[in-house]
């Protein structure tokens, strides 16, 4: 069973979830997790997996860029159930796996955006939704920026610590107590390579979006909603809202 982390990068393809402006993909995000903040029930979290299900096959994402957890993951979650059996009997362990299943949704959504979403789509897509906020002088295009740039950052960040395992395992190994450096890393040793790695990368980076023109160049990509996105965005927000309706009604 393969355990290894999803690739936190655009899949290529070019489909009809690949297509859709970036912007309506958060918004679509958006609107489930309102729906399932609004209402927590075992039917809004179905919906939401029926729509990340589609979203999968839209976008036809191949079996093996889904990630498969490990076999402790299965286990915290076995003994997180059990620890709320114990304190809220039967009540509290399907809180606890409704609660689950509501993080697990939150990331598959999330990670299904970025599949599907170039990173230069993400700030001028972030400034345009946010671009009222500008009437109260908020710095909505540095604040686009500083999000794109974050989630650009992210997947760059989790190769270096993979290399960085990686290397600790092939240098010779003495003892724990020895106080050679050839001991066992620690996990501060890892620690302090992955936050100088991340700021040398970060330099990098900075001197490369200067030399291109500055940040605001990252906010002035030509991206705008097309009639497709609003017809997506039109059919979640009714389902969802009819969901809610007749989950109150019934």
């Amino acid at each position: 069973m393969s355990t290894r982390a999803p690739q936190l990068r655009q899949i290529p393809g070019d489909s009809v979830a690949h297509r859709l402006w970036a912007g309506t993909k958060l918004l679509i995000v958006l609107v489930l997790g309102i729906m399932t903040w609004v209402l927590p029930s075992w039917p809004s979290l179905i919906l939401v997996a029926v729509y990340v299900l589609v979203f999968l096959l839209l976008a036809k994402v191949p079996l093996g860029a889904i990630p498969r957890p490990p076999w402790w993951f299965w286990l915290l979650i076995g003994i997180g159930a059990a620890v709320n059996g114990f304190s809220g009997g039967v009540d509290g362990v399907v809180v606890f796996l409704r609660a689950t299943a509501l993080g697990l949704l939150a990331l598959a959504m999330s990670i299904i955006v970025v599949w599907t979403t170039a990173m230069a789509e993400i700030a001028p897509a972030l400034a345009r939704l946010m671009a009222p906020l500008k009437l109260l002088r908020l710095p909505v295009d540095e604040w686009a920026v500083t999000i794109a740039l974050s989630l650009r950052g992210l997947p760059m960040l989790m190769d270096e610590m993979r290399m960085l395992r990686a290397s600790f395992r092939l240098r010779p190994r003495g003892r724990a107590d020895s106080g050679h450096p050839s001991a066992e890393p620690t996990v501060i040793d890892l620690v302090v390579a992955a936050m100088s790695s991340a700021m040398r990368r970060a330099a990098e980076m900075g001197e490369a979006i200067t030399a291109r023109g500055g940040t605001g160049r990252l906010t002035a990509y030509p991206s705008r909603p097309g009639r497709a996105d609003a017809v997506a965005l039109i059919l979640v927000v009714v389902t969802c809202a009819a969901a809610i309706v007749l989950t109150k009604v019934l």
